[in-house]
């Protein structure tokens, strides 16, 4: 099972396209015939009772609850006839897109699997419920500008999905230690921090504190740090013309050669590559006459 922040992680790599928006009250005869899912879509139930079944496990549709239908999925849909089902769904296609180490990375969604599907409880709904509203009112305009905005919203609609999800796990653990530690290491970055330390500071034994933050953050607590860095570090090399040397000490690391390896190795270019790629040269002034 991924958590939140493996999730987040890879809807962050996805570039979307909105097919269809709407809203839906269903009659009391209401029933969806079993049926294989062919494209990407989310139904928020806000209000009415039903029952979905997915590849043969029964759930209930109600308020509060939260369906990703992704193609392959085998669904069948009935209302209650006494208190219909009524519901936002968004139709979506996507791809992989994303750069990393200075590459460029594209693949098909045959290949990267949606990672929400099935049913989810949400307590966020209202929050939910008026982006859907928002959501479908763009839908019935058209523009660039109004699709622009259409593509920023889902992408709201997933993120409050996922502050939700998170929400419901922090109540499970003790996560509350972790936000202070990475709230510590933006600030204190650039300064010799110590796993033992960070996990002294959430009062956390170093194995529990090390499993507790990447299952929170996708990250390890070292890389989480190292990669601050290496986004501060790159900040300096393409704004401002200062020496290797002070860049590396200014990041917090004492060794300059060291720091060119861990640069490398984050970010897939040295450190002087990326200056001289990325770098703003200042405006050639015109010759005096």
């Amino acid at each position: 099972m991924l958590t939140v922040g493996q999730i987040a992680e890879q809807l962050n790599k996805f570039v979307y396209s909105i097919l269809i928006i709407g809203h839906q009250r269903r009659r009391p005869e209401y029933r969806s015939p079993l049926g294989e899912v062919r494209h990407n879509s989310l139904w928020l139930i806000i209000k009415g009772k039903g029952t979905f079944t997915i590849n043969g496990t029964h759930y209930p549709a109600e308020p509060g609850r939260l369906f990703f239908f992704n193609p392959g999925m085998l669904v069948e849909r009935t209302t209650d006839p006494d208190d219909p089902i009524e519901y936002y769904f968004i139709r979506y296609h996507y791809t992989e897109t994303y750069e990393e180490k200075e590459q460029w990375i594209s693949r098909s969604s045959a290949e990267c699997p949606f990672p929400l599907a099935g049913m989810y409880s949400v307590s966020n709904t209202p929050q939910l419920i008026y982006l859907a509203e928002q959501l479908e009112s763009l839908w019935k305009r058209r523009g660039h500008m109004t699709a622009m905005r259409r593509k920023i919203l889902l992408m709201e609609f997933f993120l409050s999905v996922l502050g939700d999800l998170r929400a419901q796990q922090r109540q499970g653990d003790t996560t509350a230690s972790i936000d202070r530690t990475q709230d510590y290491m933006v600030q204190h970055y650039q300064e010799p921090l110590t796993l033992e330390g960070l996990a002294q500071m959430a009062g956390l034994s170093v194995s529990h504190y090390s499993r507790l933050f990447k299952k929170y953050s996708g990250y390890s607590p070292i890389d989480y740090l190292t990669h601050l860095r290496m986004d501060r570090a790159k900040e300096l090399l393409a704004l401002s013309d200062y020496k290797l040397k002070f860049i590396a000490h200014s990041v917090g690391y004492g060794d300059e050669l060291y720091f060119s390896r861990m640069f490398k190795k984050v970010v897939g270019v040295s450190p002087r590559d990326y200056a001289k790629k990325h770098r703003i040269l200042p405006a050639q002034q015109p010759p005096v006459e």
